[in-house]
C-alpha cells in the first residue's frame, strides 16, 4: 500500500521544525483555508515553516516528489494562490519577526507577517513603509507583486521600497538579493511576485508617517459619472502628501456610519492625507468637494497610519465569497464614467464594490524597467469586486464582476495589476508585464528552469535559456 505525502513527510523531513498537516489530523480544514471563502481547495500536505531551512525542506520535498507546491503568506490572493488541491501548500504563517532600526528607517519583516503586524511596530517610531488597505493582508503577496495602497502617492509602491530580500531558490539554495548582490532577483522580485523563489525576510524602507487625516467622503451613488469625471480631473494634479482611492459601494451597517446611511448605494473618495494637519488637508480636497453637490458624508480626521490601514478589516473579514477582476487605466473618459455608474447602480450585493487606486506621484518616479513592475505610466488600477459573505450568492456576484470588467476593458491600458487578478491564463499575465515578460523569463530560466514556482501568475521560463 502507498503511502500518503503526510505520511512520506513526516518520515523523511526529519530535520523539519515546523508543523506537517495531513488530510487525517486535527487542524486540516484551518490549515488549508483561505481569505477568500469561494476557494475549497484539499491540499495533501500544509507545512507550516519556522525557518529559512524548514522552506528548504519542503521546496526539496515537493520537487523530488513531483507535487505540486503553493507559497502563502497572509493567503488573500483572490484567486487561490496560495493553495492547492493534493499538492504541497508551503506555509509561512510562523515567519513573524520584525525589527525596526528607527536610525536607518528600515525594517527587516519576516516572510509570514501580515501588514497589520508591521504597522504596530513602525508606527510607534513615527514611521511606515508603502502597503495595501487592508492589515491582514500578507506581507509577502502584496509587495511582491507590486504594493498598491494609501502611501502610493507620497511614498511609492511597496517594491520600490524593498531594499533587500532573502530568498529560498527552487534549488533549496538559501540567497541574498539587493542592490549589489543577486541583482537579477532583486530586479525581478520588484513586481515579479513567487516566480523566482520564496521569501523569508525583507528589509524595507521607512518613511515619516506618523497620523495621517484620512477617512471617506459619499455621494449617492446616482452622481457616480459626475463625481467620477471631477475625480479624474482633479488627483493627478493634487500635491502628493493627498491620495485618495474611487470607489463605489454601500455604506457599512455598522458605526460609525450613520444609521440613515446604513446600506445605501454610493460612490466616492477614501482619503488619506500624510500629515497630522487638518486645515492643509481641507484646503487640498477642498476643490473637488466645491466642485460637486454636497456629499452625504464627509469623515476625514486625523488617526494613526494603522487606523486607515486596518479600517476595511472588520468590513471584509476572513471567509466571504469573493470574485476579483482587474485592469490598469490611463484615461477615464465620460463614457467609461457612465458606465461606472451603470454598474454601480447594479451593485449585487452590499459589499460588492470597485476601487480605482491613484499611480501616479511618487511611483512615477520610477522608469517601467526599473523594477519588473512595468506599468509605471499608468494613471489607475482598477478592481472589480464581487463580495457576500452567503456561498449561495457566488454566482450573482461573479457574473456582476465578470459583465463589469469586461464593459470597461475597452478603455483600460491592456494589462493589470497582478495582485488583483484571477487565474486567467498566460496572455493576460505578459500583457501586464509588457516589454519586462522577456527579460523576466531569462531569470525565470536560470533561478528556476522547471517551474517549481508555477502556482501564482505565472513567469514561464524562456526556452533555449
Amino acid at each position: 500500500m502507498s503511502i500518503t505525502p503526510a505520511q512520506a513527510a513526516q518520515q523523511e523531513l526529519t530535520g523539519f521544525k515546523g508543523q506537517l498537516i495531513g488530510p487525517d489530523d486535527a487542524g486540516y480544514d484551518e490549515a488549508r483555508s483561505v481569505y477568500n471563502a469561494m476557494i475549497d481547495r484539499r491540499p495533501a500536505l500544509v507545512a507550516r515553516c519556522t525557518s529559512a531551512e524548514d522552506v528548504s525542506h519542503v521546496i526539496g520535498f515537493a520537487r523530488d516528489h513531483g507535487l505540486p507546491l503553493a507559497v502563502r503568506g497572509g493567503g488573500h490572493h483572490g484567486a487561490g494562490l496560495g493553495t492547492c488541491d493534493d499538492g504541497v501548500v508551503l506555509d509561512l504563517s510562523p515567519l513573524k519577526d520584525i525589527e525596526v532600526d528607527p536610525k536607518a528607517r528600515t525594517v527587516r519583516v519576516g516572510g509570514g507577517c501580515v501588514w497589520g503586524e508591521v504597522d504596530q511596530a513602525t508606527n510607534p517610531h513615527g514611521l511606515a513603509t508603502p502597503s495595501g488597505i487592508i492589515s491582514t493582508t500578507g506581507v509577502g503577496g502584496l509587495s511582491l507583486g507590486g504594493g498598491l495602497g494609501h502611501l502610493t502617492r507620497k511614498c511609492g509602491l511597496s517594491v520600490d521600497n524593498i531594499l533587500e530580500a532573502d530568498l529560498v531558490l527552487a534549488s533549496g539554495e538559501q540567497v541574498h538579493a539587493s542592490a549589489d548582490e543577486n541583482a537579477d532577483l532583486y530586479w525581478a522580485i520588484r513586481g515579479g511576485g513567487g516566480n523566482f523563489g520564496v521569501v523569508t525576510s525583507f528589509l524595507f524602507r521607512l518613511h515619516e508617517v506618523s497620523t495621517v487625516v484620512a477617512g471617506p467622503t459619499f455621494w449617492p451613488v446616482e452622481l457616480t459619472a459626475e463625481v467620477l469625471t471631477a475625480y479624474r480631473d482633479f488627483l493627478p494634479h493634487a500635491p502628493r502628501e493627498l491620495n485618495g482611492f474611487f470607489l463605489v459601494g454601500s455604506v457599512p451597517p455598522a458605526p460609525p456610519f450613520p444609521e440613515e446611511l446604513h446600506l445605501r448605494k454610493i460612490c466616492g473618495v477614501v482619503w488619506c492625507y500624510v500629515g497630522d494637519d487638518t486645515e492643509a488637508a481641507a484646503r487640498l480636497m477642498a476643490p473637488l468637494l466645491d466642485a460637486l453637490p454636497e456629499p452625504l458624508l464627509h469623515g476625514p480626521a486625523p488617526m494613526p497610519h494603522p487606523a486607515i490601514q486596518s479600517a476595511f478589516d472588520g468590513l471584509y473579514p476572513r471567509g466571504d465569497q469573493w470574485y476579483w477582476r482587474a485592469d490598469f487605466v490611463n484615461e477615464v473618459p465620460n463614457e467609461a464614467a457612465e458606465l461606472h455608474a451603470k454598474f454601480a447602480a447594479e451593485l449585487p450585493t452590499w459589499k460588492s464594490t470597485m476601487h480605482l487606486y491613484p499611480i501616479d506621484g511618487a511611483a512615477h518616479d520610477h522608469a517601467p524597467t526599473d523594477t519588473a513592475w512595468s506599468y509605471r505610466d499608468a494613471r489607475w488600477a482598477s478592481v472589480y469586486a464581487g463580495v457576500d459573505a452567503d456561498p449561495a450568492n457566488a454566482d450573482l456576484i461573479k457574473r456582476w464582476t465578470v459583465d463589469y470588467f469586461d464593459a470597461l476593458h475597452p478603455f483600460s491600458a491592456g494589462g493589470a495589476y497582478v495582485n488583483m487578478m484571477m487565474d486567467e491564463g498566460q496572455e493576460r499575465v505578459r500583457a501586464s508585464y509588457r516589454d519586462n515578460y522577456a527579460r523576466l523569463a531569462r531569470i525565470k530560466a536560470d533561478r528556476d528552469p522547471g517551474n517549481l514556482f508555477r502556482l501564482n501568475q505565472n513567469i514561464e521560463p524562456a526556452s533555449g535559456s
